[in-house]
């Protein structure tokens, strides 16, 4: 029978991992759509418009958050960023599972407003230590800009039992599969099938 898509909803640490498990999912599961988040920072080396971030000014943000058009959004390093929620329920009507990557604040957001869809996960490094090399390693970011992400993964990590979930992410095979299995359990949530509809069928 026809059923709605989901969400799944993967947050944690800059640094923790999150965008090449995201990659190995794609590999592994179809008819999905990774939604797209809108920022107003400034595009890094090698990023494009469209595929990494959608790219706007501060003042398209803005005037996009008085429309209602984002399913959530947040001020985060002093840059907003957020979701669009219409291509969020178009995807999901059309039955996909939604891969978001979004911060704590914007996960908050999104349960109180379609948690119904939503299964969360949040995904982290080993120690602190680890996540400090790892932004080291990348090496993208100021070291006063590394302090404030650490100091910002220590406040998420204590609202991590907020989510369904919870990765270690100290090795990348192992979370993988983890998170493979949680996503395809996502798939058959009671909430994405028309109950009463297969209950009259079922009667029938």
């Amino acid at each position: 029978m026809q059923k709605d898509g989901s969400i799944l909803l993967i947050s944690g640490p800059s640094g923790a991992g999150k965008s090449s498990l995201i990659s190995e999912l794609e590999k592994e599961l179809k008819d999905i759509y990774f939604s797209v988040s809108v920022t107003t920072r400034e595009k890094r080396d090698g990023e494009i418009d469209g595929v990494d971030y959608h790219f706007v000014s501060k003042e398209e943000f803005e005037k996009d958050i008085n429309e209602g058009f984002f399913l959530e959004w947040a001020k985060v390093h002093g840059n907003y960023y957020g979701t669009s929620l219409r291509h969020t329920l178009e995807a999901i009507k059309k039955g996909k599972l939604v891969i978001f990557d979004i911060d704590v604040q914007g996960f908050l957001q999104a349960k109180k407003r379609i948690g119904e869809f939503i299964t969360s996960v949040f995904v982290t490094t080993p120690t602190q230590d680890e996540l400090k090399r790892r932004l080291l390693r990348r090496g993208t970011d100021k070291k006063e800009d590394i302090k404030r992400r650490l100091d910002n993964a220590l406040d998420e990590l204590k609202l991590a039992k907020e989510y369904d979930f919870f990765i270690i992410n100290d090795n990348l095979n192992r979370a993988k599969k983890e998170l493979l299995s949680i996503a395809i359990a996502s798939r058959v949530r009671s909430s994405t099938y028309n109950l009463e509809k297969f209950i009259t069928k079922w009667q029938s």
